[in-house]
């Protein structure tokens, strides 16, 4: 079987583009095709286009993919409009070829408590490495990869546990930093063993009597809905990892209201971060409702309560640590499903 991809692809040559761009490329491949023979194809069409001769790994639609996965597999979750980019756009030297120096570099930390067995098991999570969310906005973070390494060593009984546990805690750019999602292609799951890292190490509170005051002005400086129907209202909703998105959309429709959809609707909002790095998680959280607002969002249905009383508790911080207001208000998935019905009952008087 053939597939006709439609493919939208990063541009940028470090010695003479001041700024990445895109170009569009149409071809048709097989089914049993390879990335790395469509990356091909591109660079038969443009000179320019580089890619690794070597630990080929890219970004199709924001996930990280091996050169070596089928064109059918490709097409079967993201379908046939694709976007190529490199692991790390602002690692780029030329086009997906990227400086990996900071893989190594992050080895480093763990490397004098390290076997050969435990070199070889972190150079197998490279892909893992360069999926890391964290990297969105934190470009001095270690890496997911060598967080699974430390719980690894660990695990096997390392006598250097607290030496490995100190290696990855930087307050900034460590352990703390890290709220893991899978950005893979093919999906991992390691937040158990974050999460076990997280209970053997005591985060010191970074919030300050300022922070508190701040919490205090988040209720001047939220935005409330005071509508009783939700007919042509521009609705997202923030459904983190509840996986109600879908269920949430249809509600929105059949109450006559237009569905606005964000890059990060189901991504992590920073609250795992809370008291571990504020700083980061206001800035998480600040992407968040941003996406949302700048998207067209008139209302915001957040599905987690737990995210809502974050949003909502650390409003003014957020705000203030992203320098915009954010004029978007906030309601539960309970609140909503009572505005539907009010829509309801208001539409059949």
């Amino acid at each position: 079987m053939q597939h006709r991809l439609n493919i939208r692809v990063f541009f940028f040559n470090a010695k003479t583009d001041y700024l990445p761009y895109y170009k569009n490329f149409t071809m048709t491949l097989n089914e049993d095709d390879r990335i790395q023979t469509m990356l091909g194809e591109i660079k038969k069409q443009n000179k320019d286009f580089a890619y690794p001769s070597e630990k080929l790994i890219l970004k199709l639609n924001d996930l990280v993919v091996d050169g070596n996965e089928t064109i059918g597999n490709v097409v079967k979750k993201l379908g046939t409009s694709l976007q190529v980019d490199p692991v790390l756009s602002y690692r780029s030297n030329h086009c997906l070829i990227i400086n990996d120096e900071d893989f190594m570099k992050s080895y480093t930390l763990l490397a004098p408590y390290a076997t050969e067995d435990d070199e070889a098991y972190y150079k197998s999570l490279y892909a893992t490495h360069y999926a890391s969310e964290t990297f969105r906005f934190s470009h001095d973070y270690i890496g997911d990869a060598v967080l699974l390494l430390a719980h690894r060593m660990i695990e096997n009984g390392s006598e250097y546990k607290e030496d490995i546990l100190q290696a990855v805690s930087d307050p900034y750019d460590g352990l703390a930093a890290c709220e893991y999602e899978n950005n893979l292609f093919h999906a991992e799951d390691h937040t158990a063993a974050i999460e076990a890292l997280n209970s053997m190490i005591s985060h010191p509170n970074t919030s300050s009597f300022l922070d508190k005051m701040a919490t205090k002005l988040s209720k001047k400086a939220l935005c409330y809905f005071n509508k009783k129907s939700l007919e042509g209202v521009h609705i997202a909703c923030y459904a983190g990892y509840t996986g109600i998105l879908g269920h949430v959309h249809e509600k929105i429709i059949e109450n006559h209201a237009k569905v606005i959809r964000f890059s990060r609707e189901g991504k992590g909002c920073g609250r795992s971060l809370i008291g571990k790095q504020d700083n980061l998680a206001y800035l998480k959280a600040a992407t968040t409702l941003l996406g949302a607002l700048d998207a067209g969002a008139e209302l915001l249905v957040v599905a987690d309560i737990d995210d809502l009383a974050m949003f909502k508790k650390h409003f003014a911080s957020i705000q203030k640590r992203i320098g915009r207001e954010i004029p978007l208000p906030l309601i539960s998935y309970e609140t909503f499903l009572d505005l539907c019905e009010q829509s309801i009952e208001t539409a059949t008087v």
